[in-house]
């Protein structure tokens, strides 16, 4: 026996992962926009559907990885903030998940301070792979101290890492 029902959240499994991250609320806004209208016999309820469910999950996503960024972020900011100048501290993120663990290094290149603010000049890697297939790669930033801790100041490294999502 066949189970129609079944097929439909397999399909949209399958194709967002073919599809990557980036497409999975468009995929999902069609799948859902598609069958809303095949199934009600209205193309503008399909439509109103598909828009919304893709603008649902593009938010999901979006919120998802920010606090993964975020989190990246402060394992950075807290390993640069206890070193001394020079000397290099490992940093790593692992999520519940098992998708976007992160670890590098940071070394502290500099430490600047004024009457307003004491921040620190770093340098941190991201690493991919293991073993021989083992690359870094290199950013450079700023983090200040607040009340809470370090955190972090500039956004150049996260523009080009992190997209906009900063």
């Amino acid at each position: 026996m066949r189970r129609p029902a079944l097929r439909l959240p397999a399909l949209l499994l399958a194709t967002a992962l073919l599809g990557g991250c980036s497409s999975f609320g468009d995929l999902l806004g069609a799948a859902t926009g598609t069958a809303a209208a095949a199934g009600s016999g209205n193309p503008a309820l399909g439509v109103a559907i598909g828009v919304s469910t893709n603008a649902v999950a593009n938010w999901g996503w979006r919120r998802l990885t920010r606090r993964w960024h975020t989190s990246e972020q402060e394992a950075i900011a807290l390993a640069a903030g206890e070193a001394p100048i020079g000397e290099a501290r490992p940093w790593q993120v692992r999520h519940t998940l098992p998708i976007g663990n992160e670890q590098g290094e940071v070394r502290v290149l500099r430490v600047i301070e004024t009457p307003l603010a004491t921040c620190r000049e770093i340098l941190f890697s991201v690493e991919d792979g293991e073993g021989a297939g083992l690359t870094r790669r290199w950013y450079v930033t700023s983090l200040c101290r607040q009340e809470t801790g370090w955190r972090w100041a500039a956004a150049e490294p996260a523009t080009e890492r992190w997209g906009s999502l900063q």
